[in-house]
Formats: C-alpha cells, sequence, structure tokens
C-alpha cells in the first residue's frame, strides 16, 4: 500500500479486536536516570519488566565503553533473561556517517558499526538502528546513504542481522528521501524504524510526521512511539495517536511499537506509564 493509500485508510475503523502489536521500551527513555546514575545501564530490563512489558531496545550511548566486553554483554543477557524480557535492537550513534561523500570515511563508518552486530548478536536482537547522514544534493545523499548502507547490511546479513535506520534529522528526517533510500538498497535486512517525533527537517522547518511514517512503513522493522506531552486525559499533545496508530496498523504492521518518552514536563516513570497505557489503548 502506498504512503497516500495508507493515509487515505486512516478514516478506517481500527482493525479486527485482539491485540495487534506488542510494546517494548527504548532506554532513551530513561535517559536523565541512566545519565544521572539513578538508574544502572544493567538494570534496564528489571524497569521494562516493573511497566508489564517484555522486550526492550538497547541505546548504545549507555554502554559504549563495554561493547565489546563478553562478560557484560552476558551480563546483559543474563539479566534480560532473568526477567524474561527480549532484547530487539541496538540503537547506535556516534560511529560516523554512513552516508559520508568521502568513500574512505562511509567505509570507516561501516567498519565502526560492525563491533554492534556483534554485540547485538550476543545479546540475541534482531537489528542495529543506525543513521543515515550524508551531505550534498537530494540525490547525492540519497546514492551515498544507501552504499554506505548496503555495506553494512550485508555485513548484518552474515550474522543474520537487520540494519534499520530511523528518521533522525537531516534528510532522513523526509520521508521520502527515506524511502528512496532504502528502494535503492533493495536488500530484505535493511529497512526503518519509523520514529512519530524525529520530523524535523531544519529550524522551524517539519515534514508532515503522519506521511512521513506512511512512506517509511513499507520498510519497517520497528517502531518507535514518541512522546513529548500529554494532556490531563492522557493523551499526547504533539501527535493525534488515533491517527498514527492508523498508519501503522494498516500497514499490516503488527511487531513490537517501543515506547520512546522525551518529554520533560512528566517524570521519566510516569512518561512511559502514559505512554504505554495510551498505546494499549490501540491493541
Amino acid at each position: 500500500m502506498g504512503s497516500a493509500a495508507l493515509l487515505a485508510s486512516c478514516q478506517l475503523p481500527l482493525l479486527a479486536k485482539g491485540k495487534k502489536f506488542k510494546i517494548s521500551l527504548a532506554e532513551w527513555s530513561l535517559h536523565r536516570a541512566l545519565f544521572a546514575k539513578e538508574i544502572d545501564h544493567l538494570d534496564f530490563p528489571r524497569v521494562a519488566r516493573s511497566f508489564d512489558l517484555d522486550a526492550v531496545e538497547y541505546v548504545s550511548t549507555f554502554f559504549k565503553d563495554r561493547i565489546t566486553d563478553s562478560s557484560y554483554l552476558a551480563e546483559m543477557r543474563t539479566r534480560a533473561d532473568a526477567e524474561g524480557v527480549q532484547s530487539l535492537l541496538i540503537m547506535c550513534d556516534g560511529y560516523g556517517h554512513l552516508g559520508s561523500p568521502d568513500a574512505k570515511a562511509r567505509r570507516t563508518a561501516v567498519e565502526n558499526h560492525f563491533p554492534l552486530l556483534d554485540a547485538a548478536r550476543s545479546l540475541g536482537c534482531h537489528s542495529i538502528r543506525v543513521n543515515a547522514a550524508s551531505s550534498g544534493s537530494f540525490e547525492e545523499q540519497q546514492k551515498l546513504a544507501a552504499d554506505g548502507l548496503a555495506q553494512l547490511a550485508e555485513a548484518g546479513a552474515k550474522q543474520n542481522l537487520q540494519v534499520i535506520v530511523e528518521n533522525h534529522g537531516g534528510l532522513s528526517s523526509n520521508g521520502a528521501w527515506l524511502a528512496g533510500v532504502m528502494e535503492a538498497v533493495g536488500m530484505k535486512n535493511c529497512g526503518t524504524l519509523p520514529d512519530f517525533g524525529n520530523f524535523q527537517l531544519e529550524k522551524d522547518v517539519w515534514y508532515d510526521r503522519y506521511q512521513g511514517v506512511a512512506e517509511l512503513m513499507p520498510f519497517a522493522k520497528a517502531v518507535s512511539a514518541k512522546t513529548h506531552d500529554f494532556d490531563a486525559n492522557g493523551w499526547e499533545v504533539h501527535t493525534d495517536y488515533s491517527k498514527m496508530m492508523r498508519v501503522v496498523l494498516n500497514a499490516g504492521y503488527h511487531g513490537y511499537v517501543g515506547i520512546e518518552y522525551e518529554g520533560k514536563v512528566h517524570p521519566e516513570m510516569d512518561g512511559i506509564r502514559l505512554t504505554r497505557d495510551l498505546l494499549r489503548h490501540y491493541q
């Protein structure tokens, strides 16, 4: 189904009764507590289970110095297994531009992600989430990003892992651009992680979030339910979740939708709970 058709289908009722997707917890939802050392990274699965959630999405920032530490990764997996929590993916940031115009720098960025692939395999994840940063014209950046992603996806395929890209600033926040990159890569293990909120192209310039998610859903291997602020009734004030979840579900997606609370008004634990309850409304 094309993006226009997906948007049009938002007027349809939600799919049949019964759970249509599962809910996971993205570690970034706890970034303030983690940076403040109020929560230890190793306790993340326990925190997720306290919200009655059975899957987590790690962020490389919080164990960057231990990515290649096999004993630490083993402890992470032990902690998750003990809680009955599945490790889904690692969100990877700060490893170079996969769409760099310089071929050598682009290859270096690809190779910088290899330890993340190894860590993801050790943890039992299905994917690593990467960024598609580049520079140049619209078309040039598509070509460059597609090249870097294809190289990394080829390495990922050898470990039965997926490489997925989030709309995360620059042209990657343009749904049509990123969908074009996916088409150019053309590999089954390279896909997207549509984020409901990351559609800011530049200061005061935003891409339509519903159109963007609709354009990225045909390639989605995971989905990020970004939230910031809630009204007194528990509705997210920046995203019409009824409309957005129809886009997701009518694309035929029934995998995990990850809670990614990034607000400042509510404490992180409250924000996670509010997001979870909001998503449950559509299950």
